[in-house]
C-alpha cells in the first residue's frame, strides 16, 4: 500500500497547494479553480476508499 499512501500524500499536498493559492487572493477563486478543489476531494477520497478495501483484506488474510 506505500503506492497508495505515496498517491493520497500528492493528491492531498495539490490540493492544500490550490486551496492556499485561492486564500491568497482577496476575491473568490476562479470557477476552474474550485472545480481542480472539488476533483481532488473526489479523488482523495476513492483512494481512501481502496486504501481501506486493501488494508481490509490484508488484515483478513
Amino acid at each position: 500500500m506505500p503506492n497508495l499512501d505515496s498517491l493520497l500524500e500528492r493528491l492531498k499536498a495539490r490540493q492544500r497547494d490550490l486551496i492556499m493559492e485561492a486564500a491568497l487572493s482577496d476575491s473568490l477563486p476562479a470557477d476552474s479553480t474550485l472545480r481542480r478543489i472539488s476533483e481532488l476531494e473526489n479523488a482523495i477520497a476513492a483512494v481512501e476508499a481502496v486504501a481501506d478495501e486493501e488494508a481490509a483484506k490484508a488484515y483478513s488474510a
